[in-house]
């Protein structure tokens, strides 16, 4: 038997009582205000005999609300800039970036807008990929190891929304002033007390673009990228970025593109872990991407899309420009979360966003250059690079099937438990949770920075 839900409406009052008690506030004209006066009078006197015997009500929180401990032996000062170096930028949030409208997508501390899921209350959001440095902002301001005294701390952070401000001068053919917030940033920021105690060596950015936006070179085509990470002072600092240069990027340290799934409390977490290990996965392996353009580019993401599409064992979710079933992060994750293996081509750089949504998705990725992963975030991934994923070489990747295929069922089962496990520390938990005590991709850079900076000279100051 079917059952149709009806919309009822509730009201406070029934009819019935209405029509009993039509007239029910005219009983007060009978009350006389000799008579209210010794009625407070009685109860005042009742209160101050009984005072003595009471105590106030014990409130306990509720688990989900518990305030998170500084568990990790650091603090971390968060340099209040002025707002043009951050917040100030997305008042222009129309224009913040040359090809899309960023002003949904830098919404709630940049996690962008809900995503309508059944029993969600506010976990998963379509997350733009270029969007860290906003969150990674939010993270920090409610960091537990927070410290506002800068004589305690042991790594300073400057939040400027470098890429949101680089992606809206990529067109800028006036180089002086397409980097003049990136140089006065740098001047105030060296200008401050606390710089000078170890010439910045302590101090870092957290930057949600790839590094090729701030390496602009006259040896090389000017594609709109500005000088930030080229600037000395600057090299003196760590540089947080979701891509890093591999041969001369030293100062700097590969950090999670964000995905969608941003929990409040460790138990979301966990809930969604298990949910990856009980879910089917018919197909061997997929690939979620589109053609590239450039000789190389284009000959990879070519050939991933015949042999997918020539495969009865790879689910094809080819991406087109206009209204693509890519951009619509739950068919992204669907296809994931059916595979085994997920195929991670390099994109318009070397990594892509894509291979964290395979990994939250619990699919193993199978990388074609060892820059999309391996020399971008190692402070996040095991050493044994094994573990948790495939890598195939020009020469095994003209039959990727066949590679596949030739893996046992237990090390798929072991790879695919260890991709699992990654989770927690490749996701941005949301800026506002609270009973959460799993170490989440901020949680990770910052211990990390912390252990690197003690390393560091101090000088007097």
């Amino acid at each position: 038997m079917s059952y149709t839900k009806k919309h009822v409406k509730i009201d406070l009052w029934p009819e019935k009582e209405k029509e009993k008690y039509p007239k029910n506030r005219e009983t007060l004209k009978f009350i006389t205000i000799q008579t209210l006066l010794l009625l407070c009078s009685i109860s005042l006197i009742f209160l101050i005999l009984l005072l003595p015997f009471t105590s106030p009500p014990q409130t306990k929180k509720s688990p989900s609300t518990l305030p998170r401990k500084c568990d990790q032996n650091f603090t971390v000062y968060v340099y209040d800039l002025p707002i043009e170096f951050n917040i100030g930028l997305l008042q222009n949030c129309r224009h913040l970036n040359i090809y899309t409208d960023m002003c949904p997508h830098v919404a709630n501390n940049g996690l962008g807008q809900p995503l309508r899921r059944g029993g969600s209350r506010g976990t998963w959001f379509a997350t733009h990929q270029f969007i860290a440095e906003m969150i990674f902002h939010a993270r920090a301001l409610n960091h537990p190891c927070r410290t506002f005294e800068p004589d305690k701390a042991d790594i300073f952070y400057v939040p400027f929304y470098g890429g949101l401000y680089s992606s809206s001068v990529f067109r800028e053919q006036n180089l002086t002033k397409r980097d003049e917030l990136a140089v006065r940033l740098v001047d105030y920021v060296s200008g401050q007390r606390w710089w000078k105690r170890t010439n910045g060596r302590d101090h870092f950015l957290a930057i949600g673009r790839t590094a090729w936006d701030f390496m602009r070179s006259s040896e090389d085509p000017d594609f709109g990228a500005n000088m930030l990470m080229q600037m000395p002072r600057v090299m003196n600092m760590s540089v947080l970025t979701v891509e890093r240069q591999p041969w001369k990027g030293d100062n700097q340290f590969g950090l999670p593109y964000p995905s969608y799934f941003h929990p409040y409390t460790s138990a979301e977490m966990v809930t969604w872990q298990d949910k990856m290990r009980r879910v089917e996965r018919p197909h061997l392996f997929s690939f979620v991407g589109g053609p590239r353009k450039g000789l190389e580019k284009a000959a990879i993401r070519d050939e991933l899309i015949r042999q997918c599409a020539g495969s009865s064992r790879c689910e094809l979710l080819k991406c087109q420009s206009g209204g693509s079933r890519c951009h619509d992060p739950m068919v992204v994750l669907g296809v994931m979360a059916r595979s085994r293996f997920c195929l991670q081509a390099p994109g318009d750089s070397f990594t892509r966003r894509s291979t964290f949504d395979a990994m939250l998705a619990g699919c193993i990725p199978v990388f074609f250059s060892p820059h999309t992963m391996y020399t971008q975030y190692m402070w996040y991934l095991p050493d044994d690079r094994r573990s948790y994923s495939v890598f195939m070489d020009n020469k095994n990747s003209t039959q990727i099937e066949h590679e596949l295929s030739r893996i046992s069922e237990s090390d798929v089962v072991k790879m695919r438990e260890t991709v699992i496990n990654l989770i927690p520390r490749l996701t941005y938990a949301h800026p506002n949770a609270t009973n959460y005590d799993l170490p989440d991709a901020v949680d990770v850079a910052l211990e990390a920075l912390a252990k690197q900076a003690r390393a560091k000279v101090v000088y007097p100051l």
